[in-house]
């Protein structure tokens, strides 16, 4: 069957993209619809009082076929790809076609930022997990309009392997304030991107600077887009992209952030870490914030199994719970000191200190 009704529950995920949109055609004070519809409605409807029932739908034994049996699936993540382009064809030409005040220059790079977080990592990253080439170009095309294009190496080959654990930059750490998580995390990630890119072509017996290193062609493919946007739109279009960027990126730490934060798991005697366990993530079952997200909130699952498409994500009962939905524990996440009043109390066990060998410590 190609139209399901759950298959279209997830077309709610377009809300983001079209808030961006009627704020960028709109302007002026329309171009903070976007924000204060996703920091501040949609909170309000996930608030713990209105909190959904914990579902625990069943996954049919059909379910490996439902990618397959009903594209539409697929197509609701493909289809991001020219919007993201055509928003961004917009924010470009909103600020060539008129003069803005800074106000309005602030609110199309949140507005933008925050579909380039949404919708090019966000959706990136389930794309990046598929294995047909096609989505993975498509995941690419995601990245690169936030200029994260190394995160489709770091997350797949580090973040999943190394989650829960001190090596893991985009796990936050017990008692580590957002505002230091976050420069942490960002440059961890990048190096750990090109160590494991340099891991990869060492095995394959390939030197470093070739063709073969995808971090160099990915700085490069960056460099040359910037370079272009510069050269045809001018400067301040760059600038305020990067602005976006920052704004994109800043959103998808807080969801890293609140995603593992303070969970750790054990080293056994051999020298290893133990499997990641659902109690590893912590995870949101609110539905609003479910389908905007496409599942992103059934994080335990997808750490569990990572090649699990988000329309079968399960339900895991073991998984610590978010008090409210991603919305609303981002802006909690900013305030540290509330964070962790609110935070400390739920981690199962807290983490403790575990000693990394040196030569493995490669964060």
């Amino acid at each position: 069957m190609l139209f399901n009704r759950q298959a279209l529950s997830y077309s709610v995920a377009y809300l983001i993209p079209a808030l961006t949109f009627a704020g960028l055609a709109a302007g002026g004070p329309w171009l903070w619809l976007s924000p204060v519809t996703i920091f501040g409605i949609i909170p309000l409807l996930d608030r713990p009082g209105r909190q959904q029932r914990q579902s625990r739908r069943k996954t049919p034994a059909t379910a490996a076929a439902i990618p397959t049996a009903s594209p539409i699936y697929n197509w609701l993540l493909y289809l991001n790809v020219p919007v993201l382009y055509g928003l961004w064809a917009l924010f470009a030409h909103t600020l060539v076609s008129r003069p803005l005040s800074p106000a309005e220059v602030a609110g199309t790079m949140v507005t933008m930022g925050l579909s380039l977080g949404i919708l090019g990592i966000g959706v990136g990253h389930e794309l990046g997990h598929r294995s047909s080439r096609w989505a993975q170009v498509l995941a690419k095309l995601l990245l690169l309009t936030n200029l994260y294009l190394h995160f489709f190496i770091e997350h797949n080959r580090g973040h999943h392997r190394y989650v829960a654990t001190p090596l893991d930059p985009a796990t936050a750490r017990l008692n580590e304030p957002f505002w230091l998580f976050f420069p942490r995390s960002v440059v961890g990630e990048y190096r750990s991107a090109w160590h494991l890119e340099q891991v990869r072509l060492a095995k394959q017996g390939l030197p470093w600077l070739s063709f073969a290193n995808q971090m160099l062609r990915f700085q490069l493919l960056q460099l040359v887009v910037l370079a272009a946007v510069g050269l045809t739109l001018g400067g301040a279009v760059v600038a305020a992209w990067l602005g976006a960027a920052v704004v994109g990126l800043l959103l998808f730490q807080l969801v890293n952030y609140i995603e593992h934060y303070g969970l750790q798991r054990q080293l056994n005697p051999n020298g290893r870490y133990e499997r990641v366990q659902p109690h590893h993530s912590w995870d949101s079952n609110h539905k609003l914030g479910r389908l905007l997200l496409y599942e992103l909130t059934r994080h335990s699952d997808h750490h569990y199994l990572a090649s699990r498409p988000y329309q079968v994500l399960r339900y895991q009962p073991t998984s610590p719970r978010m008090p409210t939905g991603y919305p609303g524990m981002m802006m909690l996440a900013m305030l540290p000191p509330l964070w962790f009043r609110v935070m400390n109390k739920r981690i199962p066990q807290p983490a403790e200190p575990v000693n990394v060998p040196r030569t493995t410590a490669f964060h």
